[in-house]
C-alpha cells in the first residue's frame, strides 16, 4: 500500500533521488525502533507504548505515551479505510468500471463488517490472515520490479534513461529536501511496532517480539528500496519521467500495465486493495488491545478491559475501535472530501502522534539504560538520542511551511495528545492505579 502512495510526494520533492530519501528513512526508522527491540527484551505487556514508557518513566509518562500511540491507530486505520477505497476504484477502473462520486465511503463500511468477524477471532486467525495476503502483496512487488529492471537494463523498456545507479545517492536534491521527503518514507514504516501489543498472546515474547520487530523493519527497508529504485527508473530518470512519477495515481498499477500487460495491472490492483484491507485489520487489532490494555487498568469503559475467554480477544474493543475509525472516514466523505485526500489528511495526523508515542519510548530506553541494574550499555544511548532527534525534525517540518490543510493537522494531533496530559493531571488516582498494575509487570 505504501509503495502505491508514498514514493509519489517524495518524487515530487527529491526528483530521481527517490531511493536515497528512503534509505534515509530506513536509518531513521531503525534508530527509532531500537527503542522497542531493546525493551521489549525485558518488558512483556499488551500495551506497547503504554508499558515501555510506563516501566522505564513512571506511570503518567506510560499513560501519556499510551494515549498518544491510540491516536495514531486510530486514525491510520482511519486513513487505510480510504486507502482501500482508493484501490478499489483503482482495481474497479481496470476491470472497466467507475465507481459512483462520492460513494467511496460505501467500500470501508463494507470492508468494516469482516475486519471485526475476523478480529473477533484468536489472534493466530487474524495474524495468518495478515501473512498470507502480506507474502502475496510482496510477490507482486517483488515480480514487477525485478521484470522492470530487466527490462531497463536489456534496453528493452520503454523508457531511455537506462540502469541509473545515482538514484541511489542524493544527487542534485538538498539535504533539506531529502530530509522533509523521508517523512513520506517514515510513513511507510509507521505501525511496525505494533506487533508489541501481542505481547502478552506470544510464545516466549522476550524473544519473539525483538526478533519480529528487527526483521519487520529491515525486511520492509530492503523491499521498499528495491521497489521504489524500480519505480524511479520504471518512469525514467529525465523530465518527462519525473514529471509521470510524481503525478501519478496508483504507481504500481500504472507500471504493471506498461512493463507486464493490462492483466498484471488488474492483479497489482486487486493484492493492493487486499493489503489495504490487511492493514486495516492490522491497526484496529492493535488499537483494540491498546484499548483493552487502558481499560484493564482502569481507564475507559469497563467492558474494553474483558477478553472472550475462548480466543483472549477484546471484542468489545475490537468492535468499538471499528465503529469509530469508520465514523472518523465517513465525517470526511460527508464534506466532499476525496478517498485520497482522507488518505493522506489521516495519515498526516496519525504519524503526528505516533511521532510523540515513539519519542516517550526514546525517553524510556534511555532513562532505562542508566539504571543501575539495566543490561543495556551505556554507550548504546546515542542511539534513542539520534534517534528522537529525528522525531524531532519529523514533527517540525510538519509544522513550518506547510499550506493548509496540512497546517492544521499538527494543532489536531497536539490537542489529542494535550488531552491525554490533561486526563493525567486531573485524575492522578488513575496514574496511581496504573502504576500498581504497571509494577506487576515482569520487568527483570
Amino acid at each position: 500500500m505504501a509503495m502505491s502512495l508514498n514514493g509519489i510526494g517524495v518524487s515530487g520533492l527529491v526528483g530521481k533521488a527517490v531511493p536515497f530519501t528512503f534509505i534515509v528513512s530506513f536509518f531513521g526508522t531503525m534508530l527509532v525502533a531500537y527503542a522497542f527491540i531493546r525493551l521489549t527484551r525485558y518488558i512483556t505487556h499488551a500495551g506497547s507504548v503504554y508499558a515501555l514508557a510506563g516501566s522505564t518513566l513512571g506511570p503518567r509518562a506510560g499513560f501519556f505515551g499510551g494515549f498518544a500511540l491510540l491516536g495514531t491507530y486510530l486514525f491510520f486505520a482511519a486513513c487505510i479505510a480510504a486507502a482501500c477505497a482508493v484501490f478499489f476504484e483503482a482495481m474497479l477502473t481496470q476491470l472497466g468500471f467507475t465507481l459512483p462520486a462520492g460513494l467511496w465511503i460505501l467500500v470501508p463500511l463494507v470492508a468494516a463488517v469482516f475486519v471485526v468477524l475476523l478480529n473477533i477471532r484468536e489472534s493466530r486467525v487474524t495474524a495468518r490472515t495478515l501473512l498470507g495476503i502480506g507474502f502475496v502483496g510482496i510477490a507482486a512487488m517483488v515480480v514487477l520490479s525485478i521484470v522492470i529492471i530487466t527490462s531497463v537494463g536489456t534496453g528493452s523498456a520503454p523508457v531511455s534513461t537506462g540502469l541509473d545507479f545515482s538514484t541511489l545517492l542524493p544527487g542534485n536534491a538538498s539535504i533539506t529536501a531529502v530530509m522533509t521527503a523521508s517523512v513520506f518514507g517514515f510513513l511507510s514504516w509507521a505501525g511496525f511496532e505494533s506487533g508489541t501489543t501481542l505481547g502478552e498472546e506470544t510464545r516466549n515474547p522476550k524473544r519473539v517480539v525483538p526478533i519480529a520487530l528487527s526483521i519487520a523493519v529491515v525486511l520492509a527497508g530492503v523491499i521498499y528500496t528495491l521497489v521504489m529504485f524500480a519505480q524511479t527508473i520504471g518512469y525514467g530518470t529525465d523530465a518527462a519521467g519525473l514529471s509521470a512519477f510524481a503525478n501519478a495515481s496508483s504507481t504500481l498499477t500504472d507500471l504493471g500495465s506498461t512493463y507486464i500487460g493490462p492483466w498484471f495491472s488488474v492483479l497489482i490492483a486487486v493484492v493492493a486493495f487486499a493489503v489495504a484491507f490487511a492493514s486495516l485489520l492490522s491497526a484496529t487489532a492493535a488499537a483494540a488491545r491498546l484499548l483493552f490494555a487502558l481499560a484493564r487498568d482502569g481507564f475507559g469503559p469497563k467492558s474494553f478491559a474483558k477478553a472472550n475467554p475462548k480466543t483472549g480477544v477484546p471484542t468489545h474493543a475490537v468492535v468499538s475501535v471499528t465503529i469509530l475509525t469508520m465514523g472518523l472516514a465517513a465525517l470526511l466523505a460527508i464534506f466532499g472530501a476525496t478517498a485520497v485526500e482522507v488518505y493522506y489528511w489521516y495519515a498526516t495526523i496519525a504519524v503526528l502522534c505516533m511521532v510523540v508515542a515513539y519519542g516517550m519510548t526514546s525517553v524510556g530506553v534511555i532513562r532505562y539504560t542508566f539504571q543501575k541494574s539495566s543490561p543495556i550499555p551505556k554507550w548504546e544511548v546515542v542511539v534513542p538520542i539520534l534517534g528522537l532527534s529525528y522525531l524531532a525534525f519529523v514533527y517540525v517540518v510538519q509544522v513550518a511551511g506547510q499550506e493548509p490543510p496540512f497546517s492544521y493537522f499538527p494543532w489536531i494531533a497536539g490537542g489529542w495528545c494535550l488531552i491525554g496530559l490533561l486526563i493525567v493531571l486531573a485524575k492522578p488516582s488513575l496514574a496511581d492505579r496504573i502504576g500498581k498494575r504497571l509494577t506487576l509487570e515482569d520487568l527483570n
